[in-house]
């Protein structure tokens, strides 16, 4: 009963890959800043895995976060409220989304495109900003080197 569980799973697996994953050789192009940019299939495919483990990993940042987004929009006391409640929703969408991405690397999905205002399937975030940590929230340069962001306006 168990060697059948392991063989269904097997073969589960590889009619996922083969169904759902696309040809590997694909290549996606897309549109930012006017830049035409390629990527394989597969370097999508493992940045979504990446995506999906920091987002299980940092998530729990959020509720550092978003108080502090709060803050800077409305206020602190604003930020002592909404924006711990706003942190929370925030990492329990990053945890299950995190799970999603590495549930299904493999496979894009629907709405999941580069470009938010595209419409399509993809192997691209639900959420935005897509990672946890960005250029705004780099608190004493620990996770961006400062001489090394390039802002263009």
């Amino acid at each position: 009963m168990m060697k059948c569980k392991r063989v269904f799973a097997v073969v589960g697996l590889f009619a996922a890959l083969f169904f759902c994953g696309g040809t590997l050789s694909a290549v996606e192009t897309e549109d930012v800043n006017s830049q035409v940019l390629e990527r394989p299939i597969l370097d999508q495919m493992g940045e979504k895995l990446g995506r999906g483990v920091a987002n299980v990993a940092f998530g729990p940042l959020e509720i550092l976060i978003q108080p502090y987004d709060v803050a800077q929009d409305k206020g602190a006391i604003a930020s002592l409220t909404y924006g711990v409640f706003r942190g929370i929703f925030f990492v329990v969408a990053r945890e299950i989304l995190g799970v999603v991405d590495i549930a299904t690397f493999f496979m894009p999905l629907p709405g999941a495109t580069w470009d938010p205002n595209d419409a399509g399937w993809g192997y691209g975030p639900y959420m935005r900003p897509a990672w946890v940590v960005d250029v705004e929230h780099n608190a004493f340069n620990f996770f961006f080197d400062e001489q090394a962001i390039v802002v263009t306006e």
